[in-house]
């Protein structure tokens, strides 16, 4: 089934009012102290992310899907990807819109515990603007405009279009318009830890509701479709964080023994003359609201600064990138709907789709471990 608006933004905190900023008093003077967050370009680092899938709910022929790392880049490159299983067949296939690879394996109904492994091996560093440089080659045309569209949960006009349109007023350049979105979105966003998984990214419904509480899936969306509503190409990249921030922020990294609900999105926003450029206002949001006990809501405050400052052009290379793509159908599956996006593993078998934001019930696993180079 395709995705409905309202009906799923209800599963998330009605409360508009808390997104104002206000700066809560009280943090202990060790945490109230500056921190760096200044993501440099250095040298790579390499990591190999395993996923193990063990289905729990047996009901007929089974088929899974995983995503593996799709984006070759500055930042990223992705090395291999090997499996094992007693999947009946097994291998990469590659969506048809969009051609995003993933891994599919499908089970007889004979098969009483279809079991995957998913191991890959990718390389990823800092990645950091130099507003000062020029790009070197230009991007594609057809890229630059495929990342201009609507999909089925970013419209680009009717309250989006103005939405943007006041956010961006006065701005004249679109360095401009992005830096007055990304601090629109601070400034009237808020991360809900009780929305489930990385939410749906449903931005109409959470604009015409006011309800701008969400999670990475959410609040990056906002400021993708908000972005390209300006004419502005933007995309939200997909992915695993995999080990600690190495600047001291808990909510930055992932444990890389167990990442069992470490899917975090980014966002890309491209500036001609300068290319593809880092932001994550999201994350920027998490820490204001889960980096210490108390919530912050003052974006000037001396935790908060450093990582606002620095994921406007800058990512910390402790994260993998699966892929960018929205309104993707998984290949060979019985349900011909459109999914939002490939984040998590995907399963589904005679009981339907499986829950992919519920890793105990559909029963998969994810840990990595970083290889000395």
């Amino acid at each position: 089934m395709k995705h409905t608006r309202l009906d799923r933004r209800t599963l998330l905190s009605t409360g508009a009012a808390l997104a104002a900023p206000l700066f809560v008093p009280g943090l202990a003077r060790a945490q109230a102290a500056e921190r760096r967050f200044e993501p440099q370009i250095a040298g790579w680092r390499t990591f190999e992310v395993t996923t193990t899938v063990q289905v729990a709910d047996v009901q007929g022929a089974t088929q899974l899907w995983l995503p593996i790392p799709d984006i070759t880049s500055d930042y990223q490159q992705s090395v291999d990807n090997r499996w094992s299983g007693n999947a009946d067949t097994i291998g990469l296939t590659r969506e048809s819109k969009h051609g995003v690879q993933m891994l599919h394996a499908t089970f007889a109904a004979s098969n009483a515990q279809p079991t995957v492994t998913l191991t890959s091996t990718l390389r990823t560093r800092n990645r950091a603007v130099d507003w000062n440089a020029r790009a070197g080659q230009a991007e594609d045309p057809a890229v630059l405009k495929a990342n201009l569209q609507p999909t089925e949960l970013k419209p680009l006009d009717g309250i989006v279009r103005k939405t943007a349109l006041e956010a961006t007023k006065g701005a004249t350049t679109d360095v401009d318009k992005v830096r007055a979105l990304y601090s629109w979105v601070i400034a009237n966003s808020w991360r809900e830890p009780k929305t489930r998984g990385c939410g749906t990214g449903d931005i109409q419904a959470m604009l015409e509701t006011g309800n701008l509480g969400g999670k990475c899936a959410d609040l990056n969306a906002i400021f993708v479709g908000l972005c390209r509503a300006v004419g502005v190409p933007a995309r939200d990249v997909y992915g695993l964080r995999l080990v600690p921030s190495a600047f001291g922020y808990k909510e930055l990294g992932g444990n890389p023994a167990n990442l069992k609900g470490a899917q975090h999105c980014r966002a890309e926003v491209y500036l001609t003359g300068t290319g593809w450029v880092a932001m994550d206002p999201a994350d920027v949001l998490k820490v204001m609201r889960q980096e210490t006990a108390e919530w912050i809501k003052d974006p000037a405050h001396p935790i908060v600064a450093p990582v606002m400052k620095g994921l406007f052009g800058s990512w910390e290379g402790n994260w993998v990138g699966w892929n960018t793509v929205n309104d993707l159908v998984l290949p060979g599956s019985a349900d011909r709907g459109t999914k939002s996006f490939l984040m998590y593993p995907n399963g589904e078998n005679a009981s339907g789709r499986f829950d992919e934001s519920s890793p105990d019930s559909f029963k998969y696993t994810i840990s990595a471990r970083e290889l000395s180079t």
